[in-house]
């Protein structure tokens, strides 16, 4: 962080959907940096505001990104960078209601686009997702090998946001960077039923439920911690070798989904064991494996954070958070 605090000084910086786990994270670090301004937009529809950083350079506007009304609001504050973080999250919640994930994901994808090119954004870092846009290529997932093969809305709306930002990119000239995430954790992420299996594992875990599997738990996740995402977050807006490309971040490493949910009951002293459920009909991915070879190569982007720390950093944030996470949690 340190090499790039330099950048990000007197800047005006919009996160998107900034509320969430990787938003506020992200808000959080921008935050500390001398004289910057940090705009955060979010509707709260999978987040609290009790998790946005609260500091006196942070603002918060509540509103959805579809909203031109708010949009004209946020961008007259002139914000040099973009971090377009907001998304109807994800595969599940996009199956149960595809017209709201594609308004949210593709038309209000459009609109930042669309204001960030007509107020003079110096750049625009979008949050596209690695476990999306690769369809059943080959592993490890390299970024040049997509697929138009894929199984739900969330996934198709997350590589029309992709091909929007080229379009700008190619014909306005927006500078455009395209982070694909893979299986995101850490302190900030709220549990509820369309949320990551992570945080809703260790939920139920320390409420002493038995932890549900979905499918053999054989099956395999790139999960990145979501302090490494950040990193990479920074230096893909900060450097200007990201431009025009797309990068996977991740950890370059996979894990059983049962090895996870036992390291959860371990860490949290949960006797209740495992149960199996059928595999959702979308899952069809029984392995997630990404290179970041691309990422180290153009920003110098490398995780550092063991998973299994990372596992203890987010049961402490519960811990120290449940009163408010339990109230928060949607189910």
């Amino acid at each position: 962080m340190q090499h790039y605090s330099e950048y990000y000084c007197g800047r005006t910086i919009l996160i998107t959907g900034g509320a969430g786990a990787i938003g506020s994270n992200l808000a959080a670090s921008m935050a500390d940096i001398k004289d910057s301004q940090i705009i955060i937009v979010d509707d709260l529809s999978s987040a609290a505001r009790w998790n946005i950083p609260q500091k006196k350079n942070v603002r918060f506007i509540y509103g959805s990104v579809t909203d031109d009304s708010l949009l004209k609001h946020v961008y007259s504050f002139k914000p040099t960078l973009v971090y377009h973080l907001a998304a109807l999250f994800a595969n599940q919640n996009s199956i149960d209601h595809p017209e709201n994930d594609l308004m949210v994901n593709g038309m209000g994808t459009l609109k930042v686009l669309q204001y960030s090119n007509l107020t003079g954004v110096e750049k625009v870092i979008y949050a596209s997702s690695g476990c999306s846009v690769y369809g059943k290529s080959p592993l490890p997932l390299i970024e040049n090998f997509t697929s138009l093969d894929l199984d739900t809305p969330y996934q198709i709306t997350k590589m029309l946001g992709e091909t929007y930002c080229n379009y700008f990119k190619n014909y306005y000239g927006l500078k455009t960077v395209r982070c694909r995430f893979f299986n995101s954790f850490g302190p900030g992420e709220i549990p509820g039923a369309y949320r990551n299996v992570i945080p809703n594992f260790v939920y139920w875990s320390l409420k002493g439920q038995p932890l549900p599997i979905m499918g053999t738990g054989e099956e395999t996740r790139d999960w990145t911690y979501v302090g490494d995402i950040v990193d990479g977050l920074l230096r893909a807006g900060a450097l200007d070798s990201a431009v025009g490309e797309a990068m996977n971040l991740a950890s370059g490493t996979e894990h059983k989904v049962i090895d996870v949910a036992n390291w959860i009951n371990e860490l949290t002293g949960n006797r209740s064991g495992i149960v199996y459920t059928p595999r959702r009909k979308w899952d069809t991915k029984s392995r997630l494996l990404a290179s970041i070879d691309k990422a180290k190569q153009i920003i110098g982007y490398e995780p550092k954070t063991d998973f299994r720390q990372g596992l203890k950093n987010t049961v402490q944030w519960f811990r120290e958070n449940w009163n408010r996470i339990e109230a928060s949690a949607s189910f």
